[in-house]
Formats: C-alpha cells, sequence, structure tokens
C-alpha cells in the first residue's frame, strides 16, 4: 500500500483541546489540501460576515414577540426604535468608521423628542462587523438579562436597533434617552473560527466623547465561545459593580469568578 504523502503533526492531540489552526500536519512544504481548503472556507465566512447586513425589521419583530407574545410580564421588553449611523453604505461603514460612531441627524432627532423618564439602563443592538452574530445571539442574551433586571427592579429605556452602528454610537443614545447606563450589543470582528461571535460593551454615565476607556466589554458571546448563562451572569455582576460604584471602564474590574468563590483562595 503506497505511503500518505501527509505527514501528521506530533502535536496532533492539542487539537482536542481548541478550535484553533494547530498541527494540521503537511504535505511536502505546504498544508494538506483539507487543511488548505478549510481555511479559505473560513475565510471566506469572514469576510460574508462582515459585509452581512442586520434586517432591522424581522429583529424588531423578534423582539415585540418577545413583549406581546407568550412571555410573562417579567420577560417582556420595552418597546424598540430602528435608528441608523451617519454611514450611508456598507462600504462607507467599512472605510469611515468615525460616521459609524455617530446617530444620523433623523434618528438623533427622533430620540431627542421622545419624552423619556431617567431610566437605570438602555439596551442598543448594532450590526458592527458581524450581522450574523446579531441575528443569532442579540434576542437570547437580551431576554435573558432583561428578565435578570426586571426581577432586580431595573428601569429600562426602549430599545434601539442600529444599522451600520460602531461601538461608541451607544453612548449617544444612551445619553439622550437619559439612561445611567448603556449596554450595546454588537457584531464582533469575525476570526476564522468565530464568523458570528457578539460583543457587549457596557457604559456608565454614557455621553458623546468617551474613549474606548470608560467602557467594559463581555466578548466571544456564543454557544461555541461565551454561552449565553454564563455572559449573562458576567453582564449582570457588571452591571451591579456599575451602579454600586457609579463608574465604568479600566477602574472596574471583572471578578465575577472571586464573588462567586470560585478564583484563587
Amino acid at each position: 500500500m503506497e505511503n500518505s504523502p501527509i505527514q501528521p503533526d506530533e502535536w496532533q492531540f492539542l487539537r482536542t483541546y481548541t478550535p484553533a489552526r494547530i498541527a494540521l500536519g503537511r504535505a511536502g512544504h505546504s498544508l494538506p489540501t483539507k487543511a488548505l481548503l478549510d481555511f479559505n472556507l473560513a475565510h471566506a465566512q469572514a469576510r460574508d460576515a462582515v459585509h452581512s447586513e442586520m434586517k432591522s425589521d424581522e429583529l424588531q419583530q423578534e423582539l415585540t414577540k418577545i413583549l406581546l407574545g407568550d412571555a410573562s410580564p417579567r420577560n417582556a421588553l420595552p418597546e424598540t426604535f430602528l435608528l441608523k449611523s451617519q454611514v450611508e453604505n456598507r462600504r462607507q461603514y467599512l472605510l469611515r468608521p468615525d460616521l459609524g460612531r455617530k446617530l444620523s441627524g433623523e434618528s438623533a432627532s427622533l430620540l431627542g423628542s421622545h419624552a423619556a423618564p431617567p431610566s437605570d439602563i438602555c439596551f442598543v443592538v448594532a450590526d458592527g462587523l458581524s450581522a450574523q452574530a446579531v441575528h443569532a445571539h442579540a434576542v437570547p442574551v437580551l431576554q435573558k438579562l432583561a428578565s435578570i433586571l426586571k426581577e432586580s427592579g431595573w428601569s429600562m429605556a426602549p430599545i434601539c436597533l442600529v444599522e451600520q452602528g460602531r461601538v461608541a454610537i451607544a453612548d449617544e443614545i444612551g445619553y439622550l434617552l437619559h439612561a445611567e447606563i448603556v449596554v450595546i450589543l454588537i457584531g464582533e470582528r469575525p476570526g476564522l473560527t468565530s464568523p458570528d461571535s457578539l460583543g457587549a460593551y457596557l457604559t456608565y454615565q454614557p455621553r458623546p466623547g468617551l474613549t474606548d476607556a470608560a467602557r467594559n466589554c463581555v466578548s466571544n458571546i456564543r454557544p461555541a465561545g461565551l454561552g449565553y448563562e454564563l455572559a449573562s451572569q458576567k453582564l449582570f455582576y457588571l452591571l451591579t459593580e456599575m451602579k454600586r460604584k457609579k463608574l465604568s471602564g479600566v477602574g472596574l474590574k471583572d471578578e465575577l469568578d472571586t464573588f462567586l468563590g470560585e478564583g484563587p483562595a
């Protein structure tokens, strides 16, 4: 029987512990054909995710079903607003990040005219760099976290769905809606094993002009990464600490494991 041209890697056993592309073997001086094809497929999926578009109407309908459907009152979500950034198309979104951080004039006027009472928290959902992630994971995370917050007596501003939005756009939204804390659920930059990774960014006392140093982040939210249950626990812990300490960003550390008694002694 003729020997295979593929030479296996002695570290191949490590692949049972990680989805990272390690110990792929080689054929001569190159990767085996299957490994190369898998890489090209993952690269294409990542590119598709970056160019995917958020279907705001569908997402709003999905949230409305939770609001008016079979959900119990404690799980019901507040009303939703459909908003847009100053970006006109996807190409401009990728070339002009600054425009994705600001609301369009029409959207800003809509929120400015809304007689919103002060609230504890405002949720924003934006496509970011992977609308696929938003459609796959935003609703279950939002429903689970909103339920926990309502049980704890938190008041909520309307949920805002933003097309062509960047992280910082949430600061303007939270400011206009008089929210003490804003959370944006947004599609993260796709990796070659995670084209649908969702990120959550949290800011205390949001206002335009804040930098990343004023925010906390919970990343890689998806069943194959940080599951919905643990993500909700982390977010609720950070939100509670923000409210207690009246700060966010570099001054607030994620010490959930210690809080749960699972950290180092």
